[in-house]
């Protein structure tokens, strides 16, 4: 089984939401193979399902000060931040194919960072079921989950904090909770860490998790430009 990698560079949300939903359709017709979308966002603010107000400490004033949008989206969970120097993944995947099990799948996008982190860095992850989904470092979060399904096709995905800004994190309280903080792998291992290269260990893992064979692609060869209309 194959797995599309199309790598978005740096993109605002608003366009790559839209890539996500004509995706969504294309894998659900089997018209594109499953599709890892790998994306850095300008700073944005995206509130889940279950996002309240209060878990944003600053005012709407203050943010459209700093360049920052606001996004209601479908994913589970409460708000989070993306930005600079963060990989955001967006897989889009017949989950029949993959067991059709969502604490499965959750589990498995865990499983790449847990793999990864200890491999590559010497770092020790943990997992922890219940509210606390992701990857913690102890009590510090490196990578947050966030994801959604519609008819079995997953969307929305994945944020691994590389070289991320970690003080806009004081915007928020990430993820709803106030008992744990956020970290990096720049913090984590004290030396700048090549993007680029962080990008392809993350395809890589994903791959070994999931089972599956990565073909580089572009963006026009997944999808054509009606995605932006739609």
């Amino acid at each position: 089984m194959n797995l599309n990698l199309v790598d978005l560079g740096r993109m605002p949300y608003s366009e790559a939401l839209a890539v996500q939903k004509a995706a969504v359709e294309r894998v659900r017709n089997h018209e594109i193979d499953n599709t890892l979308f790998l994306v850095e966002h300008p700073p944005v603010l995206t509130l889940g399902r279950r996002a309240e107000r209060k878990n944003i400490l600053v005012s709407d004033e203050v943010l459209h000060e700093a360049g920052v949008e606001l996004f209601n989206i479908e994913r589970g969970g409460d708000v989070t931040y993306h930005g600079p120097g963060q990989l955001v993944g967006y897989p889009i995947l017949r989950l029949s194919e993959f067991g059709q099990d969502l604490h499965k799948y959750v589990s498995d996008i865990e499983e790449v960072f847990v793999r990864l982190l200890l491999d590559c860095y010497g770092i020790e992850t943990a997992k922890e079921k219940g509210k606390y989904t992701g990857v913690y470092i102890e009590s510090r979060k490196i990578t947050a989950i966030g994801i959604a399904v519609r008819k079995w096709i997953s969307y929305h995905g994945f944020a691994f904090n590389v070289s991320t800004n970690l003080k806009h994190f004081d915007w928020i309280i990430p993820c709803g909770l106030a008992d744990r903080s956020v970290t990096s792998l720049e913090k984590e291992t004290g030396r700048t860490t090549d993007f680029e290269n962080v990008k392809m260990q993350t395809a890589e893992y994903f791959s070994k998790v999931f089972s599956t064979g990565i073909v580089p692609k572009k963006l026009y060869e997944v999808l054509d430009e009606d995605y932006k209309q739609a």
